[in-house]
């Protein structure tokens, strides 16, 4: 005699189907994360130019609220330093170079 297995379900499409975006959602969030881009922007722009001899090849984290930031050689302890004054606030962080990239290709 032999045993059925019982049928897997195939679930296929969206992970969490009962969330679902609407065009002007998907905008509005969008225009939000480029206004804070654009907020750190400032911020890295401002202190780019004192920063690029010292520090070039490091990472800095902005936190745009208050305007502080975090300077490391590690890109993860630059976040970590930013997480433990800041706790529940969002940052960015940029390369120190020339384009603020800290990506590597």
């Amino acid at each position: 005699m032999t045993q059925s297995t019982p049928a897997r379900i195939v679930r296929r499409g969206r992970i969490f189907p009962e969330i679902q975006w609407s065009e002007e959602e998907i905008a509005r969030e969008k225009a939000r994360r480029e206004e804070f881009y654009q907020r750190c922007w400032a911020i890295f722009e401002r202190l780019q130019p004192d920063l690029l001899d010292k520090y070039y090849g490091w990472y800095i984290v902005i936190e745009p609220d208050s305007g502080d930031y975090f300077i490391d050689p590690v890109k993860e302890v630059a976040s970590k330093k930013a997480r433990r004054k800041h706790t529940n606030a969002i940052h960015h962080i940029f390369g120190i170079n020339e384009t603020g990239v800290s990506g590597k290709i």
